[in-house]
């Protein structure tokens, strides 16, 4: 009974595109290249996790400017999870993820490749005035509501809005994990937004509001925030690299063992030299690694 009901889930993402387990999402739009009318476009279907859409659109971007016979359908951004099971159905062609695949999700029709490594910062509204540094007390103390005023931090007298994540996001997962701790209880007073980009969206609108999202993102939209650092160290590529900043979360792309030759040659494309520069440039981190079967 639950293999019919996640075939019939499934297939509706394949029609619908590939939906979020919560009404709340933000829905790119189509992503299609264009070509002349005796051409013969092939497609592609990909799609994302909430925490991903921004280099799935890079990576688009970057190969429709190259390659004009393929039409891509970017679906709509669901959860990690619904995205490996569209791969292994066959309803989504190449799909991209924020977490690493458990060897009981790969039933062996899986290729699966880190493609970035993206890290996440810790940023407040402009509002937020005489806080530059946070140490790992002080994130405890935000996340947990012992700390409630940025003038105990340094700040101006005000509330501190604290924007948080579902604890099954990658986001909250990586803070736990660096800084908070398993154990530390939520703060009754967090907005849980269960989407990254709700979260961007809500934290450029709300004054002396905290929250944690991709560095990345921060980047190639030029967010007007202040982008926090932590226990004296920042999120640079260069941080990142030498294993400084530890905030990363890891990138991956999957398809089928039995790629079309569309999604083939648009995985080639993206662990290309000019892949990698269009990763780059966008403030992630490429990571040019061997294939993961």
């Amino acid at each position: 009974m639950l293999q019919k009901l996640v075939v019939l889930t499934l297939s509706a993402i394949a029609l619908q595109g590939l939906s979020s387990c919560t009404p709340e999402t933000i829905a790119p739009k189509p992503t299609t290249t264009t070509t002349a009318a005796n051409q013969t476009q092939a497609s592609l279907k990909v799609g994302g996790s909430s925490s991903t859409v921004n280099l799935l659109n890079v990576l688009i971007t970057s190969y429709t400017s190259t390659a004009n016979t393929v039409k891509i359908t970017q679906l709509e951004p669901g959860q990690s999870e619904n995205i490996i099971d569209g791969v292994k159905l066959k309803v989504v062609d190449v799909g991209v993820i924020s977490k690493v695949l458990k060897p009981k999700e790969n039933d062996g029709t899986l290729e699966v490749r880190e493609v970035a490594k993206d890290a996440l910062v810790v940023a407040t509204h402009p509002s937020v005035t005489g806080v530059k540094n946070l140490t790992t007390e002080d994130l405890k103390g935000i996340y947990s509501g012992t700390v409630t005023n940025w003038k105990q931090l340094g700040g101006p007298d005000a509330k501190i809005v604290l924007l948080d994540r579902p604890e099954d996001e990658s986001a909250k997962r990586l803070l736990r994990k660096h800084y908070l701790g398993s154990e530390l209880k939520n703060s009754p007073e967090a907005v849980v937004l269960r989407k990254e980009g709700e979260l961007i969206k809500t934290i450029q609108s709300t004054p002396y509001s905290i929250g944690t999202f991709s560095v990345a993102q921060a980047v190639s939209q030029k967010l007007p925030v202040n982008r926090l650092i932590l226990n004296g160290i920042e999120p640079t590529p260069e941080n990142v690299k030498a294993g400084k900043y530890v905030m990363v979360r890891e990138i991956s792309m999957i398809w089928h063992k039995n790629p079309s030759e569309a999604t083939q040659t648009f995985i080639e494309y993206i662990f290309s030299s000019s892949g990698i520069n269009a990763i780059e440039q966008s403030g992630f981190i490429a990571v040019n690694s061997s294939a993961k079967k």
